[in-house]
């Protein structure tokens, strides 16, 4: 089976390499003016690749669209009309709702339609990695042809029969997991510093914090405001996690005690619930991790944004743990690292009055209140141009430091997941 890739960007070619090393037949197109610039670098990888969409709708038997998820509307609507007679139809965007409605809308009715939506990064191999299949028209037998194709990857293959459902998911497991940590890094950056300078952020759980969110800024801002932006189900739960975010603060500065520790209380048994089966992360590992120079005596931290990911999942009604079925590295170490904090009563007991009574770390948790409200207000009102250069300010703040820390998460993921 011929399979061809519209969009040769960074997860397109990653995909063309890997189809082909499978023992697949590969071609390929992206923009005109990255012809001869792909012939060269994958023509050697027995990739052939073709002047535009055209040529590869028209001999594929089965093609995937790797494109932007706002652009693939207008992709989709340039090559349809040349798809090949019976062909299987994929997309590789995180978000499904604008993909299905362009599919729906230009395909030809013959087209079969079996999309999926990869769980990692360009910089890992599909093997061993997740991979949702997500059924949209297509019969048994053409399921099975794609359910095969996708198969020989080698990844861990989690199967929908709806979109909607898939959307639901991600927007807990990327959309509101990616806005938590970028409030993260805009706080540190409006607040002037590097955490790992200070001594509020030396410990096991901060390493994590600290890591992912600099391996989210590493990437490119695209990738992450058509998840936060595109997706429905996203903007309710990052209004949601605002908000609980909001209560928490409004308490926090009013030292309302006994209704901060009674919310606190109610998520912990709601989320990490005896019945859970726990990640248990190590707080050893955690700790090796850090970027600082020196050695810091570890002062105590709020916690704030693990308080409220956690409050703002009890508040909807979200089991995290249900989610992990579409897990990626940073929902599942955000998960990780609020399950330790909840589940050592000393270090919830150090985060709670310090969140109520220690004015040393007030300020920081300011600089977190608005960003998350900054970041909050961007998503509500559809901003995918303030999304970008509210995302590319925090990442030349950190620009120095963002090669070593997602070569550094990257190693942590994996001494984590063991």
């Amino acid at each position: 089976m011929q399979i061809g890739i519209i969009g040769l960007g960074d997860m397109g070619k990653l995909y063309a390499v890997s189809f082909v090393n499978a023992g697949h037949q590969v071609c390929g197109a992206d923009m005109p003016s990255r012809f001869e610039e792909l012939k060269k670098e994958l023509e050697p990888k027995h990739i052939e690749v073709l002047i535009d969409g055209h040529e590869v709708a028209r001999k594929s038997d089965f093609i995937i669209y790797c494109v932007e998820a706002e652009k693939i509307d207008e992709v989709v609507a340039t090559f349809a009309r040349s798809t090949k007679f019976g062909a299987i139809v994929s997309g590789q965007t995180s978000v499904k709702h604008p993909e299905i409605a362009a599919f729906e809308k230009h395909l030809p009715e013959d087209t079969q339609i079996v999309t999926c939506h990869s769980l990692h990064g360009p910089a890992f191999s599909p093997e061993g990695q997740t991979l949702v299949v997500v059924r949209h028209r297509a019969t048994n037998e053409v399921y099975q042809k794609a359910l095969n194709i996708y198969k020989s990857l080698k990844s861990n293959i989690i199967e929908m029969d709806d979109y909607k459902e898939h959307d639901r998911i991600v927007a807990d497991t990327q959309a509101v997991t990616h806005m938590g940590f970028e409030s993260m890094g805009s706080a540190w950056k409006n607040a002037g510093f590097f955490p790992w300078d200070n001594p509020a952020y030396a410990g096991g759980i901060d390493n994590v914090k600290i890591l992912t969110t600099l391996r989210i800024f590493s990437y490119k801002s695209h990738i992450y405001a058509g998840l936060a932006i595109l997706n429905p189900y996203a903007q309710k739960q990052v209004k949601y996690y605002a908000q609980a975010e909001s209560e928490l603060y409004k308490l926090m500065i009013c030292e309302n005690e006994t209704e901060f520790r009674q919310k606190i209380y109610a998520a912990r048994d709601f989320v990490f619930h005896e019945s859970r089966n726990l990640l248990l992360l190590d707080d050893n590992i955690m700790k090796e991790f850090s970027l600082s120079d020196a050695n810091h005596k570890q002062k105590p931290n709020s916690h704030l944004s693990l308080l409220s990911m956690v409050y703002a999942w009890y508040k909807m009604g979200v089991n995290p743990y249900d989610n992990l079925i579409c897990q990626t590295p940073p929902f599942k170490l955000r998960l990780g690292i609020a399950e330790y904090l909840f589940k050592n009563e000393a270090m919830l007991e150090e985060s709670i009055h310090t969140a109520l009574y220690d004015k040393s770390i007030r300020g920081d948790d300011l600089e977190f209140h608005t960003a998350v409200h900054e970041w909050a207000s961007i998503i509500g009102y559809g901003d995918l141009k303030g999304y970008k250069e509210h995302f590319e300010a925090a990442k030349a703040f950190f620009a120095n430091r963002l090669n070593d820390g997602r070569d550094l998460s990257g190693e942590m993921i994996k001494r984590l997941g063991k």
